[in-house]
């Protein structure tokens, strides 16, 4: 089958699977609700001197990315395991025999997707962020801001990817989501609370991902981290590549 096909074929399985449309909406409505919560509730006489010197209005718009990260894992994961658990996993490699081709068509399409809306979803957090701050508020025509703006997007893209990854090797949805949010909820704030795991702490997915969405260094008196913007892209990617490498192995050694 030609890749073009595959494309087509990957973008009608994503579009009528209900479960897959609802978590990609969810993306959008949990991470700009939170956005608006967070901007509307917002008060400097909360901060401590640190954290009023380093504070961050851009990286404010992007503190609900950590809930709307989790509907856009379960969107990764979804994505592959449910060919699994429906068995329609046989069907798709009989007509896609050519596996490594079958998983570029399907990621790519929903890696597309991922980026569409988390691109809506960081744009819409940002300026109503902004606009609810008054005039703590900051423009997106600042220095690094719209660095900022489209790293957050490009942030919840690289998540589904990895995400997707992760399913291809479990192939199972429970085991996967299992693993993920807990490691991205749970232990990448874990380690950074401790002076003795900090350093590995840093270079977790979701740590690397939070400097791309700041313009202040150590934002909010948070601890600095070793890299910049441009760095935690770097981290980022080479961990979605060793997922989505992993998977692809996976994919590739193991039956249907």
């Amino acid at each position: 089958m030609a890749f073009s096909a595959v494309l087509r074929s990957e973008w009608t399985k994503i579009r009528t699977v209900a479960s897959t449309s609802w978590t990609l909406a969810l993306v959008f409505l949990v991470t700009v609700g939170f956005a608006a919560l967070f901007g509307a509730t917002f008060n400097t006489d909360n901060l401590d001197e640190v954290q009023r010197a380093t504070f961050d209005p851009t990286a404010l718009s992007f503190g609900s990315m950590q809930f709307g990260q989790l509907s856009m894992i379960v969107f990764g994961v979804l994505v592959v395991s449910t060919e699994y658990s429906t068995g329609m996993i046989r069907t798709s490699l009989a007509a896609v025999p050519h596996r490594t081709r079958f998983l570029t068509g399907k990621m790519t399409v929903a890696a597309t997707l991922a980026l569409v809306v988390g691109l809506l979803t960081s744009f819409v957090s940002f300026f109503l962020t902004q606009a609810l701050l008054g005039d703590l508020g900051i423009g997106i025509g600042e220095e690094n801001v719209l660095r900022a703006v489209v790293g957050a997007g490009l942030y919840m893209a690289l998540i589904g990817l990895f995400a997707m990854g992760v399913a291809t090797m479990l192939r199972s949805s429970v085991a996967a989501i299992s693993i993920l949010i807990p490691f991205f909820l749970i232990v990448s704030n874990v380690l950074m609370g401790f002076d003795a795991t900090r350093t590995v702490g840093q270079y977790l997915p979701s740590n690397a991902g939070a400097r791309m969405m700041q313009v202040v260094p150590g934002a909010f008196g948070n601890e600095e981290t070793p890299y910049g913007p441009w760095g935690g892209l770097g981290i980022l990617v080479l961990w979605v590549l060793a997922s989505v490498l992993g998977g692809l192995l996976v994919l590739r050694k193991r039956d249907a």
